[in-house]
């Protein structure tokens, strides 16, 4: 009778103590908490609390928080475990608890210290208790605490049975059925906390002439030993994610470079996790999706760089990833930890730091590229008619040449409009190329000279389009000098190949010894590790903003006519300037400006569909603005129709001729 009561009491103060703090850890939005309980039966007052029993059988309680003028449930500490249903044979060891360790009444400290009296050597007698229990929040959190304590106690003599049963209970609660229970457990830290226990409990095993390999369904362990004397040693994992039969794979490596260092053999432990990342989601209520294993090192000091390649769970081509490791203080995921080395569509390769504050690495799938099906379809059709328009623009400028480049002025306009499809249809097939890789961990070098390519080209589009502002400021404004054509050329070529070349050049030379010259995931610039993306960038909007410039300076020019100009050629003049207004603005590559909105507002769809529409479509605007819309190519063209039409006639005519009058050798 004694025994029952003492029971009660404890439960009684467990349950007191949650009511205490239930409203603090309900907070997972971070508004302000009145800290008022009320009865969960009437209407509720926004952010205030309320508590309901738990079913019968189990202990502890349910919280409710208002929100929106309705009762949410927030913090569930409802459990089956306690020292009367986790020992096996408890009845047995009951009577003799309390007269062990009679000042240590606490709420889970009993069930601890009664498991280093029955079975410290293998943990063995909780685990059917804990392997039977409902994988709910109270039961979480008991068994969290537990694990945390056992991590604590047993800091000494740890070996692989100790290691095999705490890898047990882990497993029981980092089950996948388990994950949405995560979310009502008080202690909202409570999963960074298995964490933790589990690399400390582990990190205290010392391995001897075998290697380590514990493997349990949502849990993983393997050591090796480790020497100066080593190549380059691999820990490689695969397990089951999602619930099905799917399995992906993490691999841990330790560079040739980073063994040397070690003065003594050591070793190396690594535990992967497939389901904690979704837990710590579910835990701390991240803005993120973990998108691989948790791969947690256990590594000597000496060793501070070491790779890692994570499979992708959710493959895609669009969007970043990050790699990252967990902060275990700050609870949350660092990008400091980590850089990308390679990304693909499949898998990732991340060169991370290893010290006493990261240990814990994984990939995130990064929510700030909006993903959309919308993008995509733009970008392949926009680009399939980019490079239709391109092709149909150099056939028709072959056709009309001879008609259209009567003057220099208009010699060299043509070369540029020539030149900007040209240059233009090429970076278009390169980004056609560059969707081929799928895997760019194994076709790297490819992917950095396709990479290559397009940032030269689409410079060279620019830089045209710049040579082009120039050649309108140089047959306008400086009407008064002439400068040989072989000189303009040179220059115009100069600029429009020559400056693309030199940067193109130094970006890679500067950028890929450290292999951060192209994307992680897709074939273009680097833009988080080496900010190589800013090559093209300055570039491109240097040359939009000095072609800003130059537009004012035509329309300051037309309403100010020069001295001395006749009536009749001012009227050229002006209808030339605003006939090469109306091109230059689409040609000159003012909608590429939009792209400082997608930096500024990387979440915006809107500014992502209006990028890609204006972009795609470049090729169709050269066509329309270049081609179709000057006077003199559609008078060539019809000209050069009418030839065809006459020479078609002509053949019909000798053709009939020939039929009506037949040769002599016929009669």
């Amino acid at each position: 009778m004694s025994l029952a009561i003492l029971l009660s009491c404890l439960v009684f103060l467990q349950s007191t103590e949650s009511c205490k703090t239930h409203c603090q850890g309900v907070n997972k939005d971070r508004v302000q908490v009145t800290g008022r309980t009320q009865d969960c039966e009437v209407p509720c007052v926004e952010n205030s609390c309320c508590f309901q029993a738990c079913a019968s059988g189990l202990e502890g309680n349910i919280g409710f928080l208002c929100r929106n003028k309705e009762w949410r449930k927030s913090t569930d500490t409802c459990r089956t475990l306690n020292v009367l249903t986790i020992f096996e044979d408890a009845s047995k060891i009951i009577p003799n608890i309390f007269a062990a360790v009679p000042s240590k009444i606490g709420k889970h400290a009993t069930i601890t210290d009664v498991l280093m009296q029955r079975c410290p050597k293998d943990l063995s007698c909780i685990l059917k208790g804990i392997q039977k229990s409902p994988q709910i929040p109270g039961n979480i959190e008991v068994i969290v605490e537990l694990l945390h304590n056992i991590s604590r106690v047993l800091s000494e003599d740890v070996d692989e049975v100790k290691i095999q049963s705490y890898s047990i209970i882990a497993n029981h609660i980092l089950d996948s059925r388990s994950i949405p229970h995560w979310t009502f457990v008080p202690e909202r830290s409570s999963s960074s906390i298995l964490l933790q226990s589990m690399i400390s409990f582990v990190k205290n095993f010392l391995l001897h002439e075998h290697s380590l390999d514990i493997s349990e369904e949502f849990i993983h362990i393997l050591g090796i030993n480790i020497s100066k004397d080593s190549g380059q040693e691999s820990l490689s994992f695969s397990m089951k994610v999602n619930d099905t039969e799917n399995e992906i794979t993490g691999l841990v490596l330790l560079p040739q470079e980073e063994l040397q260092k070690l003065p003594l053999p050591s070793q190396a432990i690594s535990i992967a996790f497939p389901t904690l990342g979704a837990i710590l989601e579910a835990s701390f209520f991240e803005n993120v999706t973990v998108n691989g294993l948790i791969l947690s090192v256990i590594l000597p000091k000496e060793l501070q760089r070491i790779s890692l390649v994570f499979e992708k769970i959710t493959k895609f081509r669009d969007g970043r990833t990050q790699c990252v490791g967990w902060h275990p203080t700050e609870n949350k995921w660092d990008e400091e930890a980590c850089e990308m080395a390679l990304d693909g569509m499949d898998q990732t390769l991340c060169s991370c730091q290893s010290n006493k504050r990261f240990t814990s690495f994984s990939i995130l799938m990064s929510p700030h590229v909006p993903e959309s099906p919308v993008l995509l379809y733009i970008m392949y059709i926009g680009l399939g008619i980019s490079i239709g328009s391109l092709i149909l623009c150099l056939i028709i400028e072959a056709m009309v040449w001879r008609q259209v480049t009567k003057t220099e002025i208009s010699y060299l306009r043509h070369i540029c409009i020539v030149n900007i499809a040209a240059t233009l249809l090429m970076a278009d097939m390169g980004f056609i190329v560059s969707s081929l890789f799928s895997n760019l961990v194994q076709h790297h070098n490819g992917c950095v000279v396709v990479t290559f390519f397009i940032h030269f080209f689409y410079l060279s589009v620019f830089f045209w389009m710049f040579v082009m502002a120039l050649l309108i400021l140089y047959g306008i404004v400086i009407v008064f000098h002439t400068i040989p054509k072989s000189v303009v050329m040179t220059s115009a070529f100069s600029i429009g190949y020559g400056c693309p070349l030199i940067i193109a050049v130094i970006t890679v030379a500067a950028t890929e010894p450290s292999q951060g010259y192209v994307r992680p995931m897709t074939c273009w610039l680097n833009w988080d590790n080496t900010k190589a993306l800013l090559a093209f960038v300055v570039p491109a909007l240097a040359i939009v903003v000095m072609n800003l410039i130059t537009i004012g300076m035509v329309i300051v020019k037309t309403q100010r006519p020069s001295i001395g100009s006749p009536i009749a050629q001012e009227m050229a003049t002006i209808v030339r300037i605003s006939k090469n207004v109306a091109i230059l603005t689409p040609l000159l590559g003012l909608t590429w400006g939009f792209g400082i909105a997608i930096v500024i507002e990387k979440n915006s769809l809107a500014f992502h569909i209006i990028f890609s529409l204006l972009n795609a479509f470049q090729g169709f605007f050269i066509l329309v603005f270049g081609t179709f819309l000057d006077q003199k190519i559609r008078d060539a063209l019809k000209v050069r129709m009418s030839s065809v039409k006459w020479l078609s006639r002509l053949s019909e005519h000798f053709s009939s001729e020939s039929a009506h009058h037949p040769t002599k050798g016929s009669h």
